[in-house]
């Protein structure tokens, strides 16, 4: 199996997103792997989160994208925390992953 291609689109347990530019970025900014509950790389394919707190692991679940799961995510993130914004609306996975805020610290 391949690693995960940036971005990354990660979700905590309350829906929160974070999209993170690569694998080593994320990585190394998230702290808890409790708090995670759902990733995608930029080819929609899911990731799992494994290690120790400070010390996470991301990989590929599969190599099968699940794009309709990764744009209801975005767009019940822009509903419950971007109050009168409009998620991206591209037809295209690149393009809408594109218009996402891109975590930069």
């Amino acid at each position: 199996m391949t690693s995960p291609i940036g971005p990354l689109i990660l979700f905590v347990d309350d829906h929160y997103m974070y999209v993170l530019q690569d694998r080593a970025f994320a990585e190394a900014r998230w702290e808890m792997p409790d708090e995670y509950s759902r990733g995608f790389d930029a080819l929609a394919r899911p990731l799992r989160m494994t290690g120790e707190p400070h010390q996470v692991t991301l990989e590929l679940t599969g190599d099968d994208p699940a794009e309709a799961d990764l744009r209801r995510l975005i767009a019940d993130h822009y509903e419950r925390f971007l109050h009168g914004q409009v998620p991206p609306q591209a037809s295209d996975l690149p393009t809408l992953l594109a218009g996402l805020p891109l975590e930069d610290s």
